[in-house]
């Protein structure tokens, strides 16, 4: 530095402090870089509060419910205790009477059973439910002497003696039934089943409530559950159970050979392994799937009411959901009755792994249909207003255009009471419920309101068998089957 003029000399330290200035913030940049590239695992641990859930047993084993646990956890939930502030509760008894503060629940909560759906699952009440599809049954001892009479207008009858345990079943003339028996009741025999591989079983369909003021019915139409009995059937003896009663261990699809081919070799479900074994006898399916759902509609028109009685005490009713399986047994010309309706129907697949797929995809269209497994990701199931316009809003639940936009200069027709300024709040909301349901459903499928065709959708028919409230229902998906056909089911 010697030599060189003091200018000179401030000059060079000003360079070089530059420099140095610009070095040290270049490095400052790149360690950010760095940091903000780091693996996750390095990251600072950030606790994210999830929406919670609670599976209630009586005995506190939940081991059966595995799936359920498992679908929930995959859905983003978290295991709490029934003291705290939960989202959805699964119980797998009856809640109600042993869960009093079930009658105060939240908007956003929601628990998979609905108060009074006793009338449906309970064995003795669907048996003397008077329908076409339920064999006629007898409760006794109150039922007797109608009993008596019943055989002697049919004196070839056989029957078998139930209780809501569903243990000890045997086929018996009436001459061996314990007739003084209370809380049991007696009920016809499906004789001539249809057979597979000379086998005889039963179709348990999964069916879903949502609503029930309007009534809203679904099914799970990827696939059902078949079950065969171990034994084949012919040459019949009533003394042998295993031969016309399907208990715990069934002989499963994958072992009957007509289905096996189908089920195992080609892939197919066990719906659609069945479907195509009778059209191969020359048997055509499509009327016992028909028969299933019009069984399923006609119970519970028949329970609506009883089961709307029950949930007027409570706090909300949209809180509420229900999964049953019904099991139906199919006689040789293909007619269908309901055996029962499985209140908590089993979801364990430890006795055969293979139904895991089955109870898995199950319940995950069943929750995702009821909104529990939502889109929109968030610390509990409540929704803002924002959030709900966001998924539906009035403009995607408007139908008829070309009736509410010049027709309906009051609201008194019934055409015009499902347009949009006719709606009340409460059936604003069940508007956008039953949208919800339909764009979520995966493969759930409704069964009530029944589907229909577009052209049956643009006939003014409505069944006057219905309550005002399930009118509007069904008129509003016809008027959404008119916009797209994918609503017509």
């Amino acid at each position: 530095m010697r030599g060189l003029s003091r200018t000179t000399k401030l000059l060079i330290i000003v360079v070089v402090a530059a420099c140095s200035a610009l070095i040290l913030l270049n490095m400052f940049e790149l360690n950010n870089i760095k940091d903000s590239t780091k693996p996750a695992q390095y990251e600072k641990a950030v606790k994210v509060k999830q929406p919670k859930f609670v599976i209630y047993t009586k005995d506190g084993k939940t081991g059966h419910l595995k799936h359920v646990y498992n679908l929930l956890r995959r859905l983003g939930y978290e295991e709490a205790k029934i003291e705290e502030n939960w989202d959805v509760l699964w119980s797998h008894p009856y809640p109600f009477t042993i869960l009093p503060a079930l009658k105060h629940l939240q908007p956003h909560q929601k628990v998979n059973h609905f108060p009074g759906s006793g009338f449906i699952t309970n064995k003795a009440n669907l048996a003397t439910m008077n329908i076409p599809y339920v064999p006629k049954a007898f409760r006794l001892p109150n039922d007797k002497q109608l009993l008596f009479e019943y055989v002697k207008r049919n004196p070839k009858k056989v029957f078998v003696q139930k209780s809501n345990h569903h243990r000890g079943i045997q086929i018996s003339n009436v001459n061996e039934l314990d007739l003084s028996a209370n809380g049991t009741f007696v009920q016809e025999y499906v004789d001539r089943p249809l057979l597979v591989d000379g086998y005889k079983f039963d179709i348990g369909v999964y069916t879903i409530l949502t609503s029930v003021d309007p009534l809203r019915v679904y099914i799970y139409n990827g696939d059902v559950l078949f079950r065969f009995c171990p034994e084949k059937y012919h040459p019949f003896d009533p003394k042998k159970v295993d031969k016309y009663v399907i208990g715990d261990d069934y002989l499963p699809t994958w072992k009957v050979p007509s289905l096996k081919k189908y089920f195992t070799d080609g892939g197919f479900s066990m719906k659609d392994s069945f479907d195509a074994y009778m059209r191969e006898i020359g048997k055509e399916p499509e009327k016992v799937w028909k028969e299933v759902k019009s069984a399923i509609q006609d119970v519970y028109l028949k329970t609506e009411m009883s089961i709307l009685n029950l949930l007027s005490q409570y706090k909300t009713k949209r809180t509420f959901f229900e999964m049953v399986r019904f099991d139906f047994v199919i006689d040789e010309d293909l007619n269908v009755f309901i055996m029962e309706a499985n209140m908590s129907p089993n979801l364990s697949s430890q006795h055969f792994p293979p139904n895991s797929i089955l109870y898995e995809q199950v319940l995950y269209s069943l929750l995702s249909l009821v909104g529990v497994g939502q889109h929109v990701h968030q610390q509990s199931l409540i929704r803002t207003r924002e959030e709900i316009i966001m998924q539906v809003n009035s403009k995607q639940t408007s139908v008829y255009p070309e009736i509410c936009g010049t027709r309906c200069e009051t609201c008194m027709a019934p055409e015009c009471q499902i347009c949009q300024r006719c709606l009340t709040d409460d059936m604003k909301h069940t508007l956008q419920s039953a949208y919800l349901e339909h764009i979520n459903r995966h493969e759930c499928r409704r069964v009530f309101p029944p589907s229909m065709t577009q052209k049956e959708a643009a006939q003014n028919y409505v069944l006057d068998s219905y309550s005002p409230e399930n009118q509007m229902m069904y008129r509003w998906f016809k008027g959404k089957c008119l916009q797209d056909k994918s609503w017509c089911e």
